[in-house]
């Protein structure tokens, strides 16, 4: 089985990065964003926000 990292297309806000990473892992995708939303509070806002324009940038979207 040939697993891929992609940005999601049915479980997206704004690019799909979050929605991406919980169906990569398995997760609800409510709980990697709740997560994503405290290192970026935690790390400070610009930090938080860069990362996910990287991911969103670098993720291909799911072709599927």
């Amino acid at each position: 089985m040939d697993k891929r990292l992609y940005r999601s297309r049915t479980k997206r806000m704004i690019a799909g990065v979050c929605g991406g990473i919980a169906e990569y892992f398995n997760l609800d995708e409510t709980l990697v964003r709740l997560g994503v939303a405290f290192v970026t509070a935690v790390t400070g806002v610009i930090p938080g926000l860069i990362f996910y324009f990287i991911a969103a940038v670098i993720m291909p979207e799911n072709p599927v």
